[in-house]
């Protein structure tokens, strides 16, 4: 019997992804942003398979390119002589020159707030720790995505209302993206989350049509105890 095939688009939360990679697959952060980018690509085309590919839309922001000044050290920091700063950059470079992929850019909202590791507001509270203690690593500077995972759902919107594809692989894992999966799955699209082996959430579990995770895992991760696939 004749298979019948699928017009594919591949959906890619960038934070996530990038994420998820350099915790199961490359640890020690060796690889180049153009291995990376390689692998992102060939991570997409898994999903497709023998189907037709109808897009790859990659979701991120820019990095942070301004300078603030840190409130231990006293130190400015240039954001743009950072190793993320460079790593995104060409990364983002990587994924535009190959084919059928779409950058989706939001923005990274400067709170202009710097924020205490975890557990340290407590120690700080209780007195086993005084300010005069803190270090520079001891704070991060604060920024939050903007715009992302709202041009994520109206993509999904309009690739299901304008028939553009049969099938949408989201690799992801934020059940904010709900009603996007439910929209699509109304218009009769086949609707295939990849949480790259992260848990999921039950309520996004019952609004999707396959759960499948198919990035490889380095011996130094801790292998699933199954793989979480619905066919």
């Amino acid at each position: 019997m004749r298979r019948d095939v699928q017009t594919v688009a591949v959906l890619i939360d960038g934070g996530f992804f990038l994420k998820r990679y350099f915790s199961l697959v490359n640890p020690s952060r060796t690889h180049s942003p153009e291995e990376v980018a390689e692998n992102l690509y060939n991570i997409a085309l898994e999903h497709v398979r023998d189907n037709h590919l109808y897009r790859i839309f990659y979701y991120d922001c820019k990095p942070f390119d301004k300078r603030v000044h840190h409130p231990v050290s006293k130190k400015s920091l240039d954001f743009r002589k950072s190793a993320l700063y460079s790593f995104k950059t060409a990364f983002f470079d990587a994924l535009r020159r190959k084919r059928k992929i779409a950058l989706r850019m939001g923005m990274l909202k400067d709170s202009k707030n710097w924020l205490l590791k975890p557990g340290l507001a407590k120690e700080l509270v209780q007195g086993s720790v005084s300010v005069a203690d803190l270090k520079e690593e001891d704070l991060h500077y604060e920024l939050r995505q903007k715009g992302v995972d709202m041009k994520i759902g109206i993509d999904i919107a309009l690739l299901a209302f304008k028939k553009l594809v049969t099938q949408i692989v989201l690799i992801g894992g934020d059940a904010d993206f709900v009603p996007a999966s439910k929209v699509a799955r109304r218009e009769g699209v086949d609707f295939i989350l990849d949480p790259m082996w992260n848990n999921v959430d039950d309520s996004m579990i019952d609004h999707i049509d396959g759960l499948q995770s198919i990035i490889p895992l380095s011996r130094s991760a801790n292998t699933p105890p199954s793989e979480n696939r619905i066919p």
